[in-house]
């Protein structure tokens, strides 16, 4: 039987003007993937820049998002060539590069992810995304550079000054503007309504529909509206450490009361 890789479920619904939503993974259990995937996430973000998950933590989440078939896309470490690669060849299908600052740096990300004649990422064939090389080589690069994205992260003043270059290059797919470290670039860690993130949120929009760009940035329920009609297309809601937290909170608020009733 003839084998291929898996198709992105997020770059799909962005091919046809639609709306994908994605959900953070704090914890590193295969079961928050699962939950999400049962509430109807098209994709779960797995992070390995701020929490400490190894790769086999890594790998089952992955895992756990394909038999739902949904993505799954990592941030990852910046360190070598192959931090970049061994999430995709563990078959995510996406990941996101934090920390970009500038052209250059672009270029090499471009580069080391993307195959002929994109970029020259290493090529192996005999992992999870190439079904252990039971997927002819040719299609394998083909669908790898088609169905595999590259999201690049805005959270530094430094990079506006070439985003506008970044975004024409082939290779970054989609461009994720993070207003959290790009607060405390500006001066005013945690403030999201400073003017400077505001204008930045709303340039990143304006440059990626210029150039072709999927845009992305985290929100909450009440800003997805604003953040569709400004341009952002894929749209982070929470995470599971949030939804956990708050439930736990609302939970033992009740309790309390009940108690106090009680006693």
């Amino acid at each position: 039987m003839k084998q291929e890789m898996r198709r992105s479920r997020v770059l799909n619904k962005l091919r046809k003007g639609e709306i994908a939503l994605s959900t953070k993974i704090n914890l590193t259990d295969p079961v928050s993937v699962e939950l999400a995937a049962l509430a109807g996430f098209d994709c779960v973000w797995l992070d390995m820049e701020h929490i400490p998950c190894d790769w086999e933590n890594i790998c089952n989440m992955v895992r756990m998002a394909k038999i739902y078939d949904i993505d799954s896309m990592v941030r990852v470490p910046k360190g070598s060539y192959s931090d970049l690669i061994k999430p995709l060849e563990a078959d995510a299908t996406g990941i996101i590069y934090p920390h970009l600052m500038n052209l250059e740096e672009a270029k090499k990300l471009v580069y080391f992810t993307k195959f002929h004649p994109v970029g020259r990422r290493p090529l192996d064939g005999g992992n999870a995304d190439a079904k252990y090389c039971q997927i002819d080589i040719q299609a394998y690069v083909q669908m790898a550079n088609r169905e595999r994205f590259v999201m690049a992260q805005v959270e530094d003043p430094e990079i506006l000054s070439e985003l506008e270059d970044i975004a024409k290059l082939n290779g970054i797919d989609i461009v994720f503007f993070g207003p959290g470290d790009f607060s405390q670039g500006v001066g005013a860690p945690g403030d999201f309504n400073h003017p400077k993130v505001i204008e930045t949120r709303e340039k990143v929009a304006t440059v990626c529909k210029q150039y072709g760009k999927f845009c992305s940035t985290p929100c909450s329920l009440q800003q997805m509206e604003e953040y569709i009609k400004m341009g952002y297309n894929f749209l982070n809601l929470g995470a599971d450490v949030i939804g956990l937290g708050q439930y736990w909170k609302d939970l033992m608020n009740q309790a309390r009361k009940i108690l106090s009733r009680s006693i």
